[in-house]
């Protein structure tokens, strides 16, 4: 299968941060997840939840691994087995970080409130988005390139979004965690390790998408248009 060199020369960079970040998140956490804390990942959740007085706000154990998440449509946090149940700090961070997505949506965070409008498109357009360039690129049709290209720009909008709003989410646990007593302000160290390098997933993935949009905007309208 041939692959364009101008895709890894835009994308390849990424990609790399991307698998470094993905193996500094594992190594981190795995190092982390060895320093005991008082409480189990859903027992800070609760807490940080409780004190902000969001007590209808529902915690549930789901399967896989760093499968945490925060449902906004369903006021739900969502957390991995391994989070849910652990008494460390790696759980009760990453915890506190779900934690912190219910904060910015009681509070009416704009950023989040944008991001979730952008779901659907950043949805539609990650998929249809690219098949729909491709699709008038070998149609030789510029104007399905363009709708292509407009389409798959929503995810690197959500991508932009999405960035700001993790990393508020960070600072709202670091602060939760402390303010509550759930760890002492010397074990914020550990906890500044799993969500920095959490972070980085989130760098990688937005500096992916924006390089390949650039390289399709480059490859599909710029000069050269050969297929």
């Amino acid at each position: 299968m041939f692959i364009d060199p101008r895709y890894l020369l835009f994308v390849g960079p990424a990609i790399l941060l991307g698998l470094w970040a993905q193996w500094r998140v594992k190594s981190t956490y795995a190092q982390a997840r060895q320093v005991p804390a008082g409480m189990t990942g859903a027992m800070a959740a609760r807490r940080v939840l409780d004190a902000a007085g969001l007590t209808s706000v529902r915690i549930e154990e789901v399967a896989g691994e760093l499968t945490d998440h925060y449902d906004p449509r369903d006021k739900v946090l969502r957390l991995s087995q391994e989070v849910y149940e652990s008494s460390s700090i790696a759980a009760v961070g990453i915890a506190a970080h779900e934690a912190g997505h219910a904060l910015q949506d009681a509070h009416r965070y704009a950023l989040m409130s944008l991001r979730n409008a952008i779901v659907p498109a950043a949805n539609f357009g990650s998929g249809l988005g690219v098949g729909i360039l491709i699709l008038g690129a070998m149609m030789h049709a510029p104007t399905l390139v363009m709708v292509g290209i407009i389409m798959f720009s929503s995810v690197v909008v959500f991508q932009l979004v999405n960035l700001p709003v993790e990393f508020d989410a960070s600072a709202r646990a670091k602060v939760q965690l402390v303010d509550q007593g759930i760890i002492h302000p010397k074990e914020l160290p550990w906890v500044n390790s799993v969500l920095d390098a959490a972070a980085w997933t989130y760098v990688a993935g937005t500096l992916q998408s924006v390089m390949v949009l650039l390289y399709y905007v480059s490859r599909f309208t710029g000069g050269d248009r050969r297929d």
